[in-house]
């Protein structure tokens, strides 16, 4: 008999299977479509759980997997797109470098898995989540490939962008989880269909270069809001360690 979360899981390998052809892209040096493809990996992503609610069909199984499709499509291949497109000719430390995505975005997988109750009655995730780490590194070769080539006069900045994403997926500072999709979402709140809008009207306008600052935006949002309800000691529940951990 068909069951429904085979439509999830297939999802799922979807996006397996485009991290996958974003490593095979960064292997060839087409790093333009090896961004794109982990683009394309993070709306499986994405649609993978809207999916598995929508049918009702959430299980262990499917989590696990996701995580599992995760460590592919936005770490393994984000790392070696950073690798071969910057830091390939600075040797052993590149490949250092180039791994704390990988290494970082697993531990915050692991934390995530262990934290999926909490983080389902919060609506946040403690943490930079692994796909938006990966989806800036994406934007960010994007904005600088030009005729397949890095403009390698950036590099003075990749290095710190490599260390804050490491950082920020294990650190405790929080960001909104994606809101849920239901019928009637972008009627009860219609920001939402206005920020998507400004968002696509700003990715023809500049052909796609907006959506690393406005990934850049968001990282920096999450980091402020932190800095300021811990100053201010306003919404301390939000920052103290034990809701934090």
């Amino acid at each position: 008999m068909f069951s429904k979360s085979y439509i999830p899981n297939t999802v799922t390998a979807l996006n397996v299977f485009s991290g996958f052809i974003s490593i095979i892209y960064a292997y060839q040096g087409d790093f333009y479509l090896a961004s794109i493809w982990i683009f394309i990996a993070a709306i499986f992503d994405l649609s993978d759980g809207i999916i598995a609610r929508l049918l009702n069909t959430s299980s262990e199984f499917g989590v696990q997997l996701d995580s599992l499709a995760d460590v592919i499509s936005f770490g393994v291949a984000p790392s070696l797109l950073l690798y071969v497109s910057y830091l390939k000719t600075m040797g052993t430390p590149g490949i250092i470098i180039s791994s704390l995505i990988l290494l970082f975005g697993s531990f915050r997988l692991a934390r995530f898995n262990v934290q999926l109750e909490e983080i389902n009655k919060k609506g946040d995730f403690c943490g930079l989540p692994i796909p938006l780490s990966a989806a800036t590194i994406a934007t960010l070769v994007i904005s600088l490939t030009k005729d397949n080539r890095i403009n390698h006069p950036y590099d003075y900045y990749v290095i710190p962008l490599i260390l804050l994403l490491s950082f920020l997926m294990v650190s405790k500072i929080r960001y909104n989880a994606f809101p849920k999709v239901h019928r009637d979402m972008f009627k009860e709140k219609p920001v939402y269909l206005g920020l998507i809008i400004i968002a696509l009207l700003l990715v023809i306008i500049t052909d796609g270069q907006a959506i690393f600052y406005l990934f850049l935006a968001i990282i920096f949002f999450g980091i402020f809001r932190y800095l300021y309800f811990l100053i201010s000691n306003k919404n301390s529940n939000e920052v103290t360690p034990k809701n934090l951990t």
